[in-house]
């Protein structure tokens, strides 16, 4: 395997909820903002920089059953990330306008982390959902095989779909008696 590989297989993996995986994000994207503007005195370019890997990992690490919540939760912890790093004076209403104002301009860094993680978790559903596709086979006891004229067929127990089929049959005519 490629050493990228074997480096990326020893990072942790841990499965964030939906909600954790929006936390996770946002308290990040805080503390860079926050880092941002202490050491680089708000560099668009480092925030937007640092904002692509913290979107990676959210898709990585959230679970399987809340991949839907990954490419939702960066736009937002990238507009919260935003706070410190915006500028805006005069009371809230123009920190509210340096906010937006922030977000318009570096729409690119945000539409890029969000494109990060819409792809890996896409990525992730196509390989669980060939996963399940794989199990269910494996445990129906069916394969698919071509036969000797080019046909396509099942091999071992009968077809699954007329087993429930059959099933439901004799369910409705035990009923009926």
């Amino acid at each position: 395997m490629p050493p990228v590989v074997l480096a990326l297989r020893r990072l942790p993996a841990p499965r964030l909820t939906g909600l954790g995986t929006g936390l996770f994000a946002s308290a990040v994207m805080l503390a860079v903002g926050f880092l941002d503007l202490l050491l680089l005195d708000g560099s668009p370019v480092a925030y937007g920089l640092l904002f692509l890997p913290v979107s990676a990992l959210t898709a990585l690490w959230v679970r399987t059953a809340d991949l839907v919540t990954a490419p939702i939760a960066v736009p937002i912890a990238f507009a919260v990330g935003v706070l410190p790093i915006a500028g805006g004076t005069g009371g809230l209403g123009g920190q509210a306008m340096a906010v937006v104002t922030a977000l318009a301009v570096h729409a690119g860094w945000l539409y890029g982390g969000t494109l990060v993680a819409g792809l890996i978790a896409s990525v992730r559903k196509v390989r669980d959902m060939g996963r399940r596709q794989q199990r269910t086979r494996t445990a129906t006891g069916t394969s698919r095989v071509v036969g000797t004229v080019g046909a396509v067929g099942t091999a071992g127990a009968a077809d699954p779909v007329a087993k429930a089929t059959k099933a439901a049959k004799t369910a409705k005519a035990a009923k009926a008696r």
